[in-house]
């Protein structure tokens, strides 16, 4: 008998109103922890939509007669992806339970049921109700929605209905107001998992219900101790966290738009941190307002604008700024390179004066043949820079050219004297983060801009044979098992993720929502080659995937936070590496390739919004970084410092941001590339 409850949820514990949203429904949790302020019980809602902007909560608390119910208020069902608003609660260990669930169906225009047997909100098995004549189950996976299960069952609008799904192992039993209406067998159901209510028309949900018998609850309660404990014994195999640092950024702190460099020359770091303000259409046009640059106790080298009392807005920005530190006249010290005001110049790292400086080039194209401007006008006379990465695209001794973009469709190439070299406008988006890598061995750099892969000198090479979306980030690498050539590594919003090679080709593919971030590193030291990580964000977000180095799934999970940076992380010093998700104290940390917390941030009040991995104190382990609008924290390891023999290359600093696809490998030899230029030329 299942007598025992996992779960009773009447939401009487919920003042009628909203359930915790994000009323921007803004990209900030890409790359930044940001948790919704209200009371959410043990519910989570992890489906959100830009285009959700403006338009309130997926969910309500209402009242009648005095019962509370939850509702569903989304109707948008595939713009762009295919969506299924879902309120989960429960934990992986849940199984061999009975979920059961009341609800009303305002809309019939779409489906209305409950999720059972979760790994999470785009991996579960549903039993629901659809149109007006319908009861089936289906298992939603990724894109994919699987009907396993439908029968007739007439049902309206005015009435309500018990919905109950009873699994034991591989069966489910499914019953509508305590009438069996399907029965099927399914390994999915065996794995157990999380439970949800769901629904993408209108629908009230009342009195949740999962119960499990006696021997049951007492499994669920064995394998989550185990978990757990294997979990301690995981983080016992690696140094704890300590502090190092802790800085207060007074006025002039910032989201994610801070650079690390060495503005004296030698190897001691400092941080440059820039606020920014919007300008005609949300992120499409941030300009930078003020810079400060300090050293890792705080002092202030020196500052260009005014910082202001609204740090929060001016830093609450979801795109990237023009901004790198690089030493970029060889001198042995880092300069600024910055987009000011319509211009582009280049700072003295230690004082901040203007070395060199000149205009942006002129938006000279016509608006009609520029690729998602807002309101199909360039707002400015002059570019607006939207980032900045350096490149070597003359093949001298080191990096010495300079990139800046729009936002989504024009690239200008610059020499270290500001100086045009060439111009490129895009024929599909260019993505967020264009990557130069010399793919053919020449000593110049090509340049991977979305889906078009540039010569050095600006000509076209080729195209993914893909037209929509944008790249958001890429990695180049031979992370495959005695590869000789490499690949690109792919995340390409509703186009997924995908690995291609040097010649346009895409050799493996997976449609997992909107694809965000992704890193290459060495997650999983019994495996050959290297893993690859990818997380998700717009729809059923926050989810991570784990590849092998062919493109083959591994694992996927949902850790039921976002900003999860996935960067690679040099922790051990052993050749191996753990997967930085954020900076939460109870859940966030470094994660191993078997998707378990390996180290764990200490619960010390430290700021969660931002973080960031580099190696900071010189003993080739990486630092965690960690930082808001007001105050930033250090960490390295408690046995810190300890000689090294593991040095691993790992994306270059003066290349930061927020859309870059990170790598960490064992030498050099992993970014050496000789692609025919002839076959990539399709001659």
């Amino acid at each position: 008998m299942k007598e025992i409850y996992l779960c009773r949820e009447d939401f009487q514990g919920f003042s009628i109103g909203e359930f915790p949203y994000d009323p921007d429904h803004s990209a900030s949790g890409e790359y930044h922890y940001v948790k919704n302020e209200g009371y959410c019980g043990r519910w989570l809602n992890q489906v959100c939509n830009y285009t959700y902007a403006g338009h309130g909560p997926s969910w309500i608390i209402t009242e009648q007669n005095g019962v509370h119910a939850m509702e569903s208020m989304r109707i948008e069902k595939d713009n762009p992806h295919r969506m299924f608003p879902t309120l989960e609660t429960g934990e992986r260990w849940w199984k061999d339970y009975q979920v059961s669930a009341t609800l009303r169906r305002l809309s019939q225009k779409g489906m209305a049921g409950i999720a059972f047997c979760m790994n999470h909100s785009i991996d579960t098995l549903v039993f629901y109700l659809e149109d007006k004549q319908w009861a089936a189950v289906a298992y939603r996976h990724k894109e994919e929605v699987q009907v396993l299960e439908r029968t007739a069952f007439p049902h309206n609008c005015d009435d309500s209905y018990r919905l109950t799904a009873d699994v034991d192992g591989n069966h489910v039993t499914c019953y509508i107001n305590g009438e069996k209406v399907i029965e099927l067998d399914s390994s999915l159901a065996e794995r157990g998992g999380k439970i949800g209510i769901t629904a993408d028309c209108p629908t009230r949900f009342t009195d949740v219900e999962v119960k499990v018998s006696a021997g049951t609850w007492e499994a669920i309660q064995q394998a989550k101790e185990a978990s757990l404990g294997e979990e301690a014994r995981e983080m016992a195999r690696h140094p704890k966290m300590k502090l190092w640092k802790k800085i207060n950024l007074q006025k002039f702190g910032t989201s994610r738009q801070v650079r690390f460099g060495h503005l004296k020359g030698g190897n001691e770091w400092h941080v440059v941190l820039a606020q920014m303000q919007k300008r005609v259409s949300g992120d499409a046009y941030g300009f930078i307002s003020c810079l400060t640059a300090i050293d890792l106790d705080g002092n202030i080298l020196w500052q260009q604008g005014e910082p202001s009392d609204q740090t929060e807005k001016l830093g609450k920005v979801s795109a990237d700024m023009p901004l790198q530190v690089y030493d970029i006249d060889g001198d042995g010290r880092d300069e600024v390179i910055v987009g000011w005001d319509f211009e582009i110049r280049i700072l003295d790292g230690e004082t901040g004066k203007v070395k060199k400086s000149a205009k942006t080039p002129l938006s000279d194209d016509a608006d009609e043949t520029i690729i998602s401007i807002p309101y199909g006008i360039y707002a400015f006379e002059r570019i607006n820079p939207d980032g900045i990465r350096i490149c070597n695209f003359r093949g001298k001794d080191r990096p010495a050219d300079i990139l800046i973009k729009d936002r989504y469709c024009r690239i200008y190439a610059l020499d270290e004297n500001l100086n045009l070299m060439w111009k490129y406008k895009g024929v599909t988006n260019t993505g967020h983060c264009p990557l130069p890598v010399d793919v053919d061995g020449d000593g110049k750099d090509e340049l991977l801009v979305g889906y078009q892969l540039l010569d050095s000198d600006g000509t076209p090479l080729w195209h993914y044979p893909i037209t929509e979306d944008h790249t958001d980030e890429i990695v180049a690498g031979k992370w495959m098992p005695d590869d000789p050539e490499g690949y690109f590594a792919c995340v390409s919003g509703t186009q997924g993720f995908f690995i291609g090679d040097f010649y346009g080709n895409i050799v493996a593919r997976d449609r997992i929502g909107h694809a965000q971030r992704v890193s290459v590193a060495n997650y999983c030291p019994e495996r050959p080659g290297r893993e690859i990580a990818v997380s998700n964000f717009w729809g059923h977000q926050g989810v991570i995937f784990l590849y092998d180095s062919f493109g083959n799934p591994l694992w996927e999970m949902e850790n039921e936070m976002n900003g999860n940076i996935l960067a690679p992380v040099n922790w051990d010093g052993d050749g191996s590496e753990l997967i930085l998700t954020n900076a939460d104290p109870e859940r966030g940390g470094l994660m191993n390739g078997n998707r378990m917390r390996a180290v764990a941030f200490p619960d010390d009040g430290h700021p969660v919004l931002c973080c960031e991995t580099l190696d900071l104190t010189g003993d080739e382990r990486d630092e965690i970084v960690t930082w808001d609008y007001h105050s930033m924290y250090i960490y390295t390891q408690e046995d810190s410092p300890r000689e090294q023999t593991y040095h691993p290359v790992q994306f270059p600093v003066y290349n930061a941001s927020n859309y870059r696809g990170e790598y960490s490998y064992p030498d050099k030899s992993y970014l050496e590339f000789h692609a025919d230029k002839e076959k990539m030329k399709g001659e």
